[in-house]
Formats: C-alpha cells, sequence, structure tokens
C-alpha cells in the first residue's frame, strides 16, 4: 500500500493542516455540511455525536485517526463496522439520508425537506439507498461516508455521483442483515482510504495477501452478464467499457470479451430477501446462485477480474426510475457474495455520471483496493458544490 497521504486525505474537505485537535477537520466539515446541505439534503442530522461513544485504541497508527466521517442512517451508528472506525479515530460529523420506508430496493434519498439532490446534476437522484452517504463524500463535506451494500446500495450511488464505492465479500465483515445480502460498505474520492477502510472493518483484513500473490494481469468484459440487455443504454455502456479499457491499459491488463451468460438474478434476490418465501421457492432461489457462482467461478480461473458498467442505465429524477431496473448488474454480485467496487467511468452528453464495476474472486479484496489504489485517479469534488461553497462563502 502507498504511504498514506493524511495531510491530503484528512484535509480535503478545507484545510490541508492536520493538527494535535482531532476534531479540528470535524468541526470543519460540519460547517461544510451546515452551509450545503439546504440545498443538497444529504442529512438527516449533522453533529459530532451520532450516538456512538468513542473508543480506545491505536488511532494514532491509523491514516483514519480524526477523520471526519458520516454514518448512513439512524439505525447504523452502532454497527460493528462504525465501531471499528471509531477505535481507529474517524470522527462522524452527522447521519446521512436514505430512502423512505423498508421496501425493496431503492435508489435515492429522503429528507423531510424533500429528496435528496445529486451534487453533479441536481434534478437527479444521487442512487440508493446510500443516498446522502455518497452526496457528502462527492460534495467535499467528508472524505469518507459509511454505507451499507445489499443490492447495489453503496455501488450505485457512487457510480451515479462519480466517487468510488467498495462492497466487501459476503462473510468478511458482520452483518445484521438475516439474509447476508447487505453488507458494510464505504463511500470514497481518494482510493487510498480504501485500504485503512478495510483494515477498520474486516476483522480478517490482510494486506500482505496483496503483495504474496502473483499480479493481476488479465480481466473479462461484459455490458449485460447475459441478461441486463433489456434495461441497458448505449451511451452508459459505451463510456463503461472505454473507462475499461483506459484503466487495463495502465494496468498493463489484458482485456477480453468471452462471453458472460448468468441467469437473471432477480427472481432468486427477491427470493431470499422475502420472509414470506416457500421452502420450494427458496430452493429454486439457492439453485439460481449455485448455479451462477458455477459460472463466475470459472469465468474468474481464466481471469483475474470482471468489468461490467455498474448500472446499466443513467440516473433517473426525482420520480423514480419507472420500469428500469437500476441495480440490474449489481444485486447478481450481492447474491454471489463476490467484493466488488465502483470507480468513476466518466459522464453522458448530457452530464450524468456513469460507473464501472470492478469485480473479483471471492475474498480477493486485498488484491482488488490494491489495483484500485495503484491505477484509479482520485474522484474530483463536483462542480456544483463546488459553486456553493464559493457562493456561501462569509
Amino acid at each position: 500500500m502507498r504511504q498514506p497521504q493524511a495531510a491530503l486525505i484528512r484535509g480535503d474537505t478545507a484545510t490541508t493542516h492536520h493538527t494535535a485537535n482531532k476534531q479540528a477537520p470535524a468541526a470543519v466539515a460540519i460547517e461544510q455540511a451546515r452551509r450545503l446541505d439546504p440545498a443538497l439534503r444529504a442529512f438527516l442530522s449533522i453533529r459530532l455525536d451520532t450516538g456512538a461513544p468513542p473508543h480506545p485504541g491505536d488511532a494514532a497508527e491509523s491514516p483514519l485517526d480524526g477523520l471526519p466521517i458520516t454514518v448512513k442512517g439512524e439505525r447504523c451508528a452502532r454497527s460493528p463496522g462504525v465501531q471499528g472506525l471509531l477505535r481507529a479515530g474517524a470522527v462522524p460529523i452527522g447521519v446521512t439520508t436514505v430512502p423512505r420506508g423498508r421496501r425493496g430496493y431503492q435508489t435515492w434519498g429522503y429528507t423531510d425537506r424533500g429528496p435528496t439532490r445529486n451534487p453533479w446534476r441536481s434534478d437527479l437522484s444521487p442512487g440508493g439507498s446510500s443516498a446522502g452517504a455518497a452526496v457528502a463524500v462527492a460534495a467535499g463535506i467528508v472524505p469518507l461516508s459509511c454505507g451499507s451494500d445489499g443490492a447495489g446500495s453503496v455501488r450505485i450511488p457512487a457510480a451515479w455521483c462519480h466517487v468510488i464505492g467498495f462492497k466487501p465479500s459476503t462473510g468478511r465483515a458482520p452483518t445484521s442483515d438475516p439474509t447476508g445480502l447487505a453488507v458494510p460498505g464505504v463511500l470514497v474520492r481518494e482510493p487510498a482510504l480504501l485500504q485503512p477502510w478495510a483494515a477498520a472493518v474486516l476483522p480478517d483484513w490482510s494486506p500482505q495477501t496483496a503483495m504474496s500473490e502473483p499480479p493481476l494481469a488479465a480481466a473479462a468484459w461484459s455490458a449485460t452478464l447475459g441478461f441486463a440487455g433489456p434495461h441497458l443504454d448505449p451511451e452508459v455502456a459505451e463510456i463503461a467499457e472505454r473507462a475499461a479499457q483506459a484503466l487495463c491499459a495502465r494496468a498493463g491488463l489484458a482485456l477480453s470479451r468471452p462471453g458472460v451468460h448468468l441467469t437473471d438474478p432477480e427472481s432468486a434476490w427477491m427470493t431470499l430477501r422475502s420472509s414470506t418465501s416457500s421452502a420450494a421457492e427458496r430452493r429454486l432461489a439457492q439453485r439460481t446462485r449455485h448455479d451462477n457462482n458455477n459460472r463466475l467461478a470459472e469465468l474468474l480461473q481464466n481471469f483475474d477480474l470482471l468489468l461490467t458498467p455498474t448500472t446499466p442505465g443513467r440516473a433517473h429524477g426525482h420520480d423514480g426510475p419507472g420500469t428500469h431496473l437500476s441495480v440490474a448488474l449489481t444485486w447478481g454480485i450481492n447474491l454471489s457474495g463476490h467484493p466488488a467496487v465502483s470507480v468513476p467511468a466518466g459522464f453522458t452528453a448530457d452530464g450524468c455520471p456513469v460507473g464501472l464495476q470492478i469485480i473479483a474472486r471471492p475474498r480477493g479484496e486485498e488484491l482488488l483496493l490494491q489495483f484500485v489504489e495503484d491505477h484509479v485517479p482520485p474522484a474530483p469534488i463536483a462542480p456544483l458544490a463546488q459553486q456553493a461553497m464559493t457562493n456561501l462563502e462569509p
């Protein structure tokens, strides 16, 4: 792992100076949040105390010490992942928005002041369910936001807000989801923050693994995974594929299009997510999961990474996605349990951010995050947020 850029990481909310007072960067982040949130609606509450007590630990040894972060929703402050970040010295400055209700998958955020706005285009949803988390990072309020990902809930807002969003393998981090589909996740602009997050949140994190494994050599591209064609926006697919080509060229990976033919995971995901599914329905869902896992295992014997668009289409408006299935390319990876990250791929002609999804072998986080740190550039702060910060200068 590269030497942590502590001053850069801690200071990118508004200052490049790290002080002995770990609350100072958090105070700056809170001020930025209070200035920007009336326009963005990314926060449910802005405060240093999010309900999670601080922990003693080896914070001085972590690049997360003093780092301002946000917590997703009111219920996540006491989650094991957040507690691990607190032990590393991170400082929560607020609770970010999620969708209303708990039905299925939802790709937006909401407050009593209205919907959460995308900082790249305010007429668009930022994605969800980690909606406010992605906005807080994209707007430069905090360098890192906690999220969770059960169907793409970190990767989709990362794609639509032009930041980096990562979910680990199923089983590597504690989760309160009884189905096991949802796992803790993280959103950042700076790739160098991903490994410190993993060290704080994944109990068996082992960075030495990346150094002992042979270098990555080959990647596979699929725009649809064999089933998402009806939802595919050709412009989004083209932008993501160009980004995949450029990334592989920088990293020295051979990029191939071997043909990926998975079974549509929609029915299996919905069945396993539901508490009312019958035993027969669950057996059929597990059969789909098993078959897709076998096909992915066979593919990843020959390729180190699988690359896809993060979403098959662009961000929808605040009126919702209609019949478009934004989760088509992400929820199957929750079903399979593979680690995956969304990185910025570019923009459509009308300014919609597009994400590139990178999928690795099960429990291959160490290699995946090292690859991202080495070859993915930091994401910029969204121009609308930069403009708002300028306009709001006292």
